[in-house]
């Protein structure tokens, strides 16, 4: 029997991909690479890391030791691993890894050699030919897939396939009994139709933390109060708890509302890592994870720099079981 192995379980590594001078990130590229050396340090005082990278000597400059740490030369578009990076599942007590096709959000931005990445790195993964990224699904572990209507049924992916064989498919992949859809939620600058990572996630099989917006002058004051009541009407029939995380105030660059979210919290062993923006509102959300993830220690992690390229903290990292 299949089953996609919650985020919350034990994990044998998390994987990032190192910015380089090639990506996005090049105008600020000092700045993001002190931010990813940062949040790989932090995840390898509780488990190994690997970091996938352009240029293996440079990166490797970065640190002083190896301690949990493992480096693979690999040229990537960009370096988002959430969304091009295997899937672990378990298959009657097997893990597997499932490569599924990664087509830029949909076609906005090239993807080839970041969809190729996983056939580097592991003979082993098995290569699904459906387009599907890590941050689009959140799950339970005991049957429960939360995602987003936005995203998943989004004709810019698997346009061939009705909205009924989508379902089956996720289904299928992973063993799922039910599929949580939300119709409703976005944030402003977000390039991936409205990924679940942003919006609503499970901390244990029957939590799911969710960004709540109560400043009913936000833009997105209607969309998340109409998820919210979604959440809710889940919640009633699968017995589930909800915990509102706050919003931020808009925070922008270049002119543009950034898609600052809490809800990008990064699960590790022993650990919940949470982005912050230096707002205010980065105490009540650390305080909320504290409260409801005591088993955990708690980090703060400055993502600030990483919210310039419409992402955060569970975007440039995947998690392997």
């Amino acid at each position: 029997m299949k089953r996609l192995i919650a985020e919350f379980e034990q994990q044998s590594y998390t994987q990032l991909i190192f910015p380089h001078e090639k990506t996005d990130w090049a105008p600020y590229l000092d700045e993001v690479q002190e931010c990813f050396v940062n949040i790989i340090n932090i995840i390898r005082r509780f488990q190994p890391c690997l970091v996938v990278c352009y240029d293996l000597h440079a990166v490797k400059q970065f640190f002083q030791d190896t301690h949990n740490l493992k480096f693979i030369q690999y040229e990537t578009d960009d370096t988002w691993a959430r969304d091009c990076s295997a899937i672990t599942i378990d298959n009657n007590g097997k893990k597997e890894l499932l490569d599924f096709c990664f087509n830029g959000w949909g076609g906005k931005f090239d993807a080839k050699k970041d969809d190729a990445m996983t056939a580097h790195l592991s003979e082993q993964a098995q290569k699904v030919e459906f387009i599907l990224e890590g941050g689009a699904i959140d799950s339970n572990g005991k049957g429960l897939l939360l995602t987003t209507t936005a995203c998943m049924h989004n004709p810019n992916r698997n346009n061939t396939l009705s909205s009924k064989e989508i379902t089956q498919k996720l289904q299928e992949f992973f063993g799922i009994s039910e599929v949580l859809y939300l119709h409703h939620g976005y944030l402003a600058g977000d390039d991936t139709d409205s990924h679940i990572d942003t919006l609503a996630r499970f901390i244990d099989e029957k939590t799911i933390m969710y960004v709540a917006c109560r400043d009913k002058e936000d833009e997105h004051y209607g969309a998340l109060k109409k998820m919210e009541e979604e959440l809710q009407n889940y919640a009633k029939q699968y017995n589930l708890s909800l915990v509102a995380l706050p919003m931020t105030p808009p925070i922008y660059y270049s002119g543009e509302r950034l898609p600052a979210t809490y809800a990008n919290f990064l699960f590790v062993n022993g650990a919940v890592l949470v982005p912050t923006y230096g707002e205010g509102t980065d105490e009540e959300a650390l305080a909320i994870f504290q409260k409801h993830c005591s088993e955990r220690e708690v980090v703060g992690v400055d993502a600030r720099v990483l919210i310039r390229q419409h992402g955060s903290l569970h975007c440039v990292t995947m998690n392997f079981a």
